[in-house]
C-alpha cells in the first residue's frame, strides 16, 4: 500500500508539482529508512560467532552510512529552490534598459591541449554577441603555435615562466594583467555559445552577487557511455549534479563554483586574494571563500557552453580521483567547508555533502564484497525471513527506486546510473586510503583529442574487477550448491544472498566491459541531429537530403530515394550561417552516405565550428528513456557484442535542431529561415 503514494506522485513531473508533494515523499522515505534501520539494529544481526558478528556489524555500518547520508541531499531539498531559467529574459531586458556595460576579461587557461581543442574554445570566446570583451589565452606550456593562434583570432596572449600552483596560479597571473569589471573563465576545451555573456551579465547587476555559475555540458560521450554503447540510454555522470544538486544548493546560497563556464565580479575576487592557490579544487574553495565574505553565488540552470569529457576510461577515472582528492583536501583548508566562517548550518551541510559523495565509496565497496561471505564462508551477514523482506525491505527499496528519478527531475535513473559507480568504486577507495595516509596527487590536465589506432584495456581498473568477477562466480556456485543441498524453501538469507550474488556478478562484468576502450581514429566529436540539407554540384544538380550526424571531419546523410551520384564537385549546404562545404564520399549504405569534408579553408572550418558548437540553445536537456528497456539493451549488447565505432555506427551526442539559425554579424544577430 505504501508504494501507491510514490506511484501517484510520479504521474506528474516534480517541477510541476506543489512543494508539499516533494516534502511528503521525503518524509515517507525518511520514515521507511528509520524503520528499516531499527529492524537492522535489533533483529537482523548474525551473532553466532565472532566472524559472523564482525561481518554483520560491518554490513550494518555500511548500510547505515549510505542510508543516512542518502537522506542528506533529500532534506537539503526540503526548501524551495530557484530555477533561474525563467528569469533570463527579464534580467536581460532589465540589463539592456540600464546603462551598465562592464568590460569582461575572458580567461582561457591552457596547458598543452591540442590546437584543435583550444581553437574551438577561442572561436566561441571571440564571437560573443557582447562586444566589450578581451579574451586572454593563459598558456602554461609556452608554445609558439598557441601564441600564433591567439594572434590570429585577436586574443591577448600571456605566458608565465614559473608554473606554480597549477590552474589557480595561472589564472591569478592572468588577472594581474586584466582590468575589467567582470571576469569569465572557460577551460581550454569549453566552447561558449554566442550569447553566453549577454544572457549572464544581467544576473550580476545586483551589487552583492559575486558569481554566476552555469552547467557543464559535453560534446562527446564519456567513456562509460561510449564503451558500453549506451549513449542513447545513459545520461552523463555530471548530469545529476548540474540538474539537481546545484539547484538545491542554490536554494541555500551554497552554489559550487565548478571551475569553468562562470562569470565573476573582479572586485569580489580581489577581496579573497584571487583564486585560492595550493588547492587541487581551487574552484570549490574559491567559491566558499567568496561566500565567506558575504557575497552571493547564483546558479543558472541553462546550458550555455560545452566541453570535452575524458576520452579514455583511464583518464576518466584519474579525473575523478583528482576531484575526490581535491574535495577531501578542502577539509584542511581555511576556505574549506569545515573551517570557513560565516556559513549557515544549511550552507555548511550543503558544501559537506560534496565531501560525503566521495566518502561513500568505502561503504559501497563493503556492499560489493559482502555477498562473498554467503558462498565462500558460509556466513549470512544479515538474518531475515520472508516477512521482513515483504514488510521492511520491499517498501523502502521500492519507494526509493520509484522516487529517485522523480525527485531529481530525471537527472539520473535508479539503476543505470550506478554503472559508473561500479567502475569508480575500487580506484576511488584507493584514493581515499592514500589521502588518509597523507599522499596527495598533483594537478594533471586530462588529455583530450587523442587518436588510438587500436583498442585497449585500462588494466589498473580491469584487474581488480576481473578478480572480483572470479570471486563472485565462485561465490555464486557455492550458494547454488548450498541451496541444492538444503532445498530452495521460502525467501530467506540464502535466497537473498543468491540474488545479491547474481547482481554483483552482473555489475562487475558490466564494469569490466566498460574498461575496454575501442579504437579512436577520428578524435572529432560527432553530433546527432535531423536537419534538412541539399547536395549540389557544378552541373547544377540539386539533391535534397537530411543530416543525421555531423562533425568537424565529416557528415552522414540520409536520402529518401537512391543515393545520387556524388561527383568531385559535390557540395553540401544546410544553413545560411555556413557556406556550402565540399564533400568526398567515404562509404555508402542503402539510402545513407558517409562523407568526409573536402579541403576546407580556415574560414570555412571556423564557420563550421561556430555552427556546430556556438549556436544559441544548441544543447538539449535530455530525458532518460525507460530504464527497463535500457537494462535490456545493455544485457543484449553484452551477450551479442556491439559493432565497432565507425560510419553509421558512431557514438553520438544529441544536438538540438532549430528551424531558424542565427547569423552573426558583429554585434547584430539576425534570424534566417533555413
Amino acid at each position: 500500500m505504501l508504494l501507491l503514494w510514490p506511484l501517484a506522485l510520479i504521474q506528474r513531473p516534480e517541477a510541476e508539482s506543489p512543494l508539499w508533494a516533494r516534502r511528503s515523499l521525503i518524509l515517507l522515505i525518511s520514515a521507511l529508512t528509520l524503520r528499516y534501520l531499527h529492524w537492522r539494529c535489533t533483529a537482523s544481526l548474525n551473532l553466532d560467532s565472532p566472524v559472523s558478528t564482525g561481518l554483520s556489524g560491518l554490513l550494518l555500518l555500511a548500510e547505515s552510512w549510505l542510508l543516512i547520508t542518502g537522506l542528506l541531499p533529500l532534506w537539503l531539498a526540503w526548501r524551495r529552490f530557484p530555477d533561474r531559467r525563467v528569469d533570463v529574459q527579464t534580467r536581460h531586458r532589465d540589463w539592456q534598459a540600464s546603462n551598465w556595460r562592464p568590460h569582461v576579461d575572458v580567461l582561457v587557461p591552457t596547458c598543452g591541449e591540442p590546437l584543435a581543442v583550444l581553437q574551438r574554445s577561442l572561436l566561441g570566446c571571440t564571437q560573443q554577441s557582447y562586444p566589450h570583451t578581451t579574451v586572454w589565452v593563459l598558456d602554461d606550456s609556452g608554445r609558439n603555435e598557441v601564441r600564433q593562434l591567439a594572434k590570429r583570432l585577436g586574443c591577448r596572449y600571456r605566458h608565465r615562466h614559473e608554473r606554480r600552483h597549477a590552474k589557480a596560479g595561472n589564472l591569478n597571473a592572468g588577472l594581474r594583467g586584466c582590468h575589467g569589471e567582470l571576469v569569465a573563465v572557460f577551460d581550454a576545451d569549453f566552447i561558449p555559445q554566442h550569447r553566453f555573456l549577454e544572457l549572464c551579465i544581467g544576473f550580476l547587476q545586483e551589487p552583492d552577487v559575486a558569481l554566476l555559475q552555469t552547467p557543464q555540458a559535453f560534446i562527446n560521450a564519456d567513456p562509460v557511455m561510449r564503451n558500453l554503447r549506451m549513449e542513447s540510454w545513459l545520461l552523463p555522470d555530471e548530469e545529476s549534479f548540474y540538474r539537481w544538486i546545484e539547484p538545491v544548493r542554490d536554494g541555500w546560497g551554497a552554489v559550487v563554483c565548478a571551475g569553468t563556464a562562470f562569470l565573476v565580479r573582479r572586485r569580489a575576487l580581489d577581496q579573497v586574494g584571487g583564486f585560492v592557490e595550493g588547492a587541487l579544487s581551487e574552484d570549490f574553495v574559491t567559491g566558499i571563500a567568496l561566500r565567506e565574505q558575504g557575497w552571493r553565488l547564483l546558479y543558472l540552470q541553462q546550458k550555455l557552453s560545452a566541453g570535452l569529457a575524458a576520452e579514455s576510461m583511464a583518464d576518466f577515472v584519474r579525473q575523478r580521483q583528482r576531484w575526490a582528492n581535491g574535495t577531501l583536501q578542502s577539509l584542511r583548508l581555511p576556505q574549506g567547508p569545515l573551517r570557513a566562517h560565516g556559513l549557515s548550518l544549511g550552507q555548511r551541510l550543503a558544501y559537506l555533502e560534496g565531501v560525503v559523495h566521495w566518502l561513500n565509496n568505502l561503504p559501497r565497496l563493503v556492499l560489493m564484497l559482502m555477498p562473498l561471505s554467503y558462498g565462500l564462508l558460509g556466513i549470512a551477514p544479515i538474518l531475515l525471513d520472508q516477512q521482513a523482506i515483504i514488510e521492511l525491505m520491499l517498501p523502502l527499496w521500492g519507494t526509493v527506486l520509484l522516487s529517485i528519478g522523480w525527485l531529481n527531475r530525471n537527472s539520473r535513473s535508479a539503476l543505470l546510473t550506478e554503472l559508473t559507480g561500479w567502475v569508480l568504486t575500487v580506484p576511488l577507495v584507493t584514493t581515499l586510503i592514500s589521502h588518509g595516509l597523507g599522499s596527495s596527487m598533483g594537478f594533471r590536465v586530462t588529455p583530450k583529442h587523442r587518436q588510438r589506432s587500436q583498442g585497449g584495456w585500462a588494466w589498473f581498473l580491469a584487474l581488480p574487477l576481473t578478480l572480483l568477477s572470479l570471486f563472485n562466480l565462485a561465490n555464486l556456485l557455492g550458494l547454488v550448491q548450498q541451496l541444492v543441498l538444503q532445498g530452495w524453501g521460502e525467501l530467506g538469507p540464502l535466497q537473498l544472498g543468491l540474488v545479491w550474488a547474481v547482481l554483483n556478478l552482473l555489475g562487475t562484468l558490466v564494469a569490466l566491459r566498460a574498461c575496454w576502450d575501442p579504437p579512436q581514429r577520428d578524435p572529432s566529436p560527432w553530433l546527432s541531429l535531423d536537419h534538412p540539407a541539399e547536395l549540389t554540384d557544378a552541373g547544377g544538380h540539386r539533391h535534397p537530403c537530411r543530416i543525421t550526424a555531423i562533425s568537424e571531419s565529416g557528415v552522414e546523410l540520409a536520402f529518401a530515394t537512391e543515393i545520387p551520384p556524388l561527383v568531385a564537385s559535390s557540395q553540401l549546404k544546410w544553413s545560411a550561417a555556413v557556406p556550402p562545404l565540399p564533400v568526398v564520399v567515404r562509404q555508402t549504405r542503402r539510402h545513407r552516405a558517409a562523407l568526409d569534408w573536402g579541403d576546407l579553408s580556415q574560414q570555412q572550418l571556423n564557420s563550421l565550428i561556430r555552427w556546430l558548437f556556438c549556436s544559441d540553445g544548441v544543447w538539449p536537456e535530455r530525458q532518460p528513456k525507460p530504464e527497463l528497456l535500457g537494462l535490456t539493451m545493455l544485457c543484449r549488447g553484452l551477450l551479442l557484442g556491439r559493432p565497432s565505432i565507425g560510419p553509421f555506427e558512431r557514438c553520438l551526442v544529441a544536438r538540438r535542431h532549430h528551424g531558424l539559425t542565427r547569423q552573426m554579424d558583429g554585434s547584430r544577430t539576425t534570424e534566417i529561415e533555413l
